[in-house]
């Protein structure tokens, strides 16, 4: 299990970093006078974590079930996706005035690292 999580975190650590950096930047700069619903670092925290034991989920069903990995991943995505609602359901039911700039902030990184999710979860199932 090592062999395969130690490569994913030397990656998956320095990519979360840049993407938060990038946003903090661009919502620091460009985006300063907007006010949002959601602090970076609960959105961050969110898509790192979840991700994180996802993909930890996956390398487990690789090494006991290879031949249902793929599957796991279908369910990873589909409760990630439920997460993600439960996670905005706040953000939706309040009278928040502008709710755009917050979704998109949720959603870029979502997309993200849903990709790198899914990079990495091709060559967890080729690896074997």
């Amino acid at each position: 299990m090592k062999n395969k999580l130690l490569p994913f975190l030397k990656q998956f650590i320095p990519f979360s970093i840049l993407l938060f950096t990038i946003q903090f930047l661009l919502t620091h700069y460009l985006f300063a006078e907007t006010p949002f619903f959601y602090s970076l670092y609960s959105i961050y925290a969110f898509h790192f974590i979840l991700t994180f034991l996802f993909f930890l989920f996956l390398v487990f069903v690789n090494l006991t079930f290879f031949d249902k990995t793929g599957y796991a991943f279908l369910a990873t995505g589909i409760l990630k996706m439920m997460a993600s609602v439960v996670f905005l359901i706040p953000l939706i039911k309040s009278n928040f005035e502008n709710k755009i700039p917050d979704v998109g902030a949720f959603f870029i990184p979502f997309f993200l690292f849903l990709l790198f999710e899914t990079i990495h979860s091709v060559q967890l199932l080729n690896s074997n």
